[in-house]
């Protein structure tokens, strides 16, 4: 089983300011999270900030963001990352500890889009594996 850590959020918007905490991923709970989208073997990710899962298939590079719908049960966002490519996610929340996180983008010069149940599985483990995100991203 993988394990990712993201600690870090996604970079700012384009101007180089803070991004603005989005409504729907500030009700989900920082920790280990479990991705399962259909046909993939399950992975799982430390989130320190919950925001990054908005960006899973450009976890931890640079992004600016523009926000699409931000509500406190559902958030859209389009993100774009020079040299990386780009993404839209719609991250819907179920409870504080599962979301349904809907995907898709180019990354690595390649067209993604997928569907995952992600679900909290508890407390991020105190050392993670750190594994090159090119790997994470397949």
């Amino acid at each position: 089983m993988l394990v990712i850590c993201a600690a870090s959020g996604v970079a700012a918007a384009a101007h180089g300011a803070a991004p603005q905490p989005l409504s729907a991923v500030g009700t989900l709970q920082p920790g280990l999270w479990q991705l399962q989208a259909e046909g993939e073997a399950p992975r799982r990710i430390c989130v320190g900030d919950t925001s990054a899962l908005v960006q899973i298939r450009h976890a931890g590079t640079p992004c600016s963001r523009l926000v699409i719908a931000d509500q406190r049960s559902s958030a859209t966002v389009h993100y774009s990352c020079p040299g990386a490519g780009w993404g839209r996610t719609t991250l819907k929340v179920v409870t504080p500890r599962s979301a349904t996180i809907d995907t898709q983008g180019i990354a690595g010069n390649a067209p993604f889009a997928f569907t995952a149940d992600a679900r909290r599985m508890g407390d991020c483990p105190t050392k993670s594996a750190s594994l090159n995100e090119s790997r994470y991203n397949r």
